[in-house]
């Protein structure tokens, strides 16, 4: 692709050293995740499954049953879909109720609720609306509170924070229209001037950036004496002269979701808006998502939640063949993924989120996994309620009640879904993050063998290190628990859960020595085998889910009264998950990756052109991606605060 004059040019390896300069070097606390890739089940990192303190739960429960009460009363979900906007007294009302400082200690005006709840009161407003609950998500999952709470001065925390409890709606600047993943290319700059930085150049998908206050902005400040430059991130008032909300953007789904573009022009930014030193900036993007990652299968495990009740509801109302459709065994299956599916992605969540409320595990991984995982498997419980309605999940709501039958959104549902498997880090960029970490220890020790810059000695010394890792980590490989029949037998209950986390070990076991093996034959070029990696981390995916299924359901057993249905659905879950991890493994060394690498360069070639003969193509004209060279706005400032 051709760089735009003020786009930065860079090579593939310039790119990789700043995602890699971004990223968390150190491990200083434990992980199930990561050890789960390396061939370790330390189910005592995750068992007896942690628990909320007794007065986070109170007061998480008193404001979900508040947030309850105004969803049920104040929300008209059907009024958001037609008119594609949030009512003004709906924000407002979540303001008041304290909605925007969910995440916000109290010293600063907001509830302090734990990551459990905030993710619970998601769900639940989620459910009402997405864009609901994707507003109040980019506001305080990565917008201004985050990255201050993590990296912001005390002065920041002081003068932000109060404002973002209450009154002040934030946003997240990050992508641009020719940068997404690739931040080395970011091309907004933040020019030091005195005291202050001038901020140019423009930010695609905004979202809530239609109506922010704060805005939380990545820019690259250039290097120059006394300025160590790179990507710097800055709170930026969003009325600020010079900054231009050229478009509220439209889209599939999330209709009311104020997402837009945004210019900047000689902005200037006080030089006390810099959140850390400069450079820092995508470290901090990284570091917010590292948590915030988990808002999005928040909204996900609700997703899932109404779609199990609407397949239970309508496949016992619906007959055929003289018998309600749930007991036709092909619908049966379907409304049997929904509700283990479900249970899995609720137990995963509240696992991950426990553990970052305690601060006692690296969630890096975890909460990427969750996010992945989540989000595919929602898109699939969707797809299947719409299949399981028929012709009524593929007609809207509105349609429905117009000729006398209940409105149920399926279509809607599926189509809000579909985004969450790109927010925040792609389906594809996801796989490729989190086997990044989940092969970091083979690179920690043996990464110089296979960098082409390092040295001799580098490299010698870089063997003599991977021999000794090697030499120890290998034979741990061969056997574990899982061989052993009465392992895990605690969850031998009136069902056995205990062969499915035996399946766990030895499957964890089986991917640590599948990378190995990959790392041996390919090398260098194994970050080139993006079909492997995507396959490993699949894997992993579905051992952690298994493995927080299984937990949970020992936990319900123990505390609730329905704990022989949770270990139904864990049981039901694990069985479908295992049919998954064994197709998967097949696929590491039988598959078309080859083959398809050899096809994408025809197609690119103009060689199957003659197959798109004999159909008509209806886009419009212009450019495939729109030009943001840095200047002032030619458009109306579409920018309209909520007061």
């Amino acid at each position: 692709m051709t760089a735009t004059p003020h786009q930065p040019t860079v090579t593939e390896r310039e790119a990789r050293q700043v995602a890699e300069a971004a990223r968390e070097q150190d491990w200083r606390r434990p992980s199930f995740a990561k050890e789960l890739f390396l061939g370790r089940f330390r189910l005592d990192l995750i068992h007896p499954h942690p628990l909320p303190a007794d007065e986070d739960a109170r007061r998480g429960e008193e404001f979900l049953a508040k947030l309850r009460d105004f969803c049920e009363t104040k929300i008209d979900p059907a009024l958001i879909e037609r008119e594609a906007l949030i009512p003004d007294e709906v924000i407002n009302g979540l303001k008041e109720l304290g909605a925007f400082g969910m995440k916000i200690d109290t010293k600063y005006g907001g509830l302090g609720l734990t990551q459990v709840y905030y993710n619970k009161s998601l769900a639940l407003v989620g459910s009402a609306n997405p864009a609901l609950g994707a507003l109040l998500s980019a506001h305080q999952s990565i917008g201004v509170p985050q990255p201050l709470k993590l990296f912001g001065t005390q002065e920041q925390k002081d003068t932000f924070l109060p404002r973002c409890a209450r009154t002040d709606i934030s946003a997240f600047l990050l992508t641009e229209p020719d940068v997404g993943s690739d931040p080395a290319r970011l091309a907004t700059s933040a020019v030091p001037d005195g005291d202050d930085y001038l901020l140019d150049g423009v930010k695609l998908w905004t979202t809530n950036g239609v109506v922010a206050d704060l805005l939380v902005v990545m820019a690259r400040v250039p290097k120059s004496e006394g300025h160590k430059g790179g990507i710097t991130a800055f709170v930026v008032e969003a009325d600020s002269e010079g900054i231009t909300v050229e478009n509220r953007n439209a889209f599939m789904g999330l209709r009311g979701l104020e997402n837009g573009v945004t210019r900047f022009h000689q902005v200037r930014v006080p030089a006390a808006n810099r959140i850390g030193p400069e450079g820092s900036g995508l470290k901090i993007a990284l570091t917010t998502l590292n948590t915030g990652r988990l808002s999005l299968p928040a909204m996900c495990v609700g997703a899932g939640k109404w779609c199990l009740k609407i397949a239970r509801e309508w496949s016992a109302a619906r007959e055929q063949w003289g018998k309600p459709v749930a007991f036709h065994e092909a619908v049966g299956a379907k409304i049997s993924f929904i509700a283990a599916t479900t249970f899995a992605l609720e137990a995963v969540l509240d696992l991950s989120s426990q553990m970052a409320d305690e601060d006692r595990n690296d969630i890096r991984i975890e909460a990427a996994l969750a996010k992945l995982y989540g989000s595919e498997m929602a898109c699939l419980m969707a797809d299947e309620l719409v299949q399981i309605r028929g012709g009524r999940g593929f007609e809207t709501a509105e349609s429905l009640a117009a000729r006398g039958e209940r409105a149920v959104p399926a279509e809607q549902v599926l189509r809000d879904l579909r985004i969450n498997r790109i927010f925040e880090g792609s389906t594809e960029i996801m796989h490729l993050l989190i086997a990044r970490e989940a092969v970091d220890a083979h690179l920690s020790v043996a990464g110089d063998l296979i960098d082409p810059d390092k040295s001799f000695s580098d490299k010698a010394k870089a063997g003599a290190n991977a021999g000794v890792f090697y030499a120890k980590w290998l034979p741990k490989l061969v056997a574990g628990q899982g061989q052993l029949p009465r392992a895990y037998a605690e969850f031998n209950q009136d069902i056995d859960l205990s062969p499915h986390l035996r399946f766990v070990e030895r499957s964890a076991r089986k991917l640590a020595r599948s990378t190995f093996y990959a790392m041996s034959r390919w090398q260098g070029r194994m970050e080139t085998k993006q079909g492997f990696l995507g396959r490993i981390v699949d894997i992993g995916a579905e051992l952690f889910a298994m493995s927080a299924a299984c937990v949970r359901a020992e936990l319900l057993r123990t505390t609730e009264e329905h704990g022989r249905e949770a270990y139904q659905l864990a049981d039901a879950f694990c069985r479908q998950s295992r049919i998954r991890v064994d197709e998967l493994f097949g696929r590491l060394w039988t598959n078309t990756d080859d083959l398809d690498r050899k096809v994408v360069k025809n197609v690119l070639a103009g060689r199957y052109e003659w197959l798109e003969q004999g159909v008509i193509d209806p886009s419009g004209e212009g450019p495939w991606i729109a030009d943001a060279t840095p200047g002032p706005s030619k458009k109306e400032n579409v920018h309209r605060p909520i007061r």
